[in-house]
């Protein structure tokens, strides 16, 4: 089962997919079809991998370090 997160971002996708091959109408051939897909699939994971994230896991890496430090002391 796919968690919220990965079925928003592929909402996201096809929505962005479609709006665009909207504004294109006619592609001359399936793979210049396919070139804009891939475009955006890039764009957008681009985009991600960039994003701000919410939960900084380093903290949580330290904290466990740190808990695991006291319980051996």
């Amino acid at each position: 089962m796919k968690s919220n997160v990965s079925i928003g971002m592929l909402e996201r996708l096809n929505q962005e997919i479609k709006r665009r091959t909207l504004v294109v109408r006619i592609f001359p051939n399936p793979r210049s079809c396919l070139r804009l897909v891939r475009a955006l699939a890039v764009e957008i994971h681009e985009n991600w991998l960039e994003a701000t994230r919410y939960l900084n896991m380093d903290h949580l890496r330290e904290h466990k370090k740190e808990s695991l430090r006291a319980l051996a002391a």
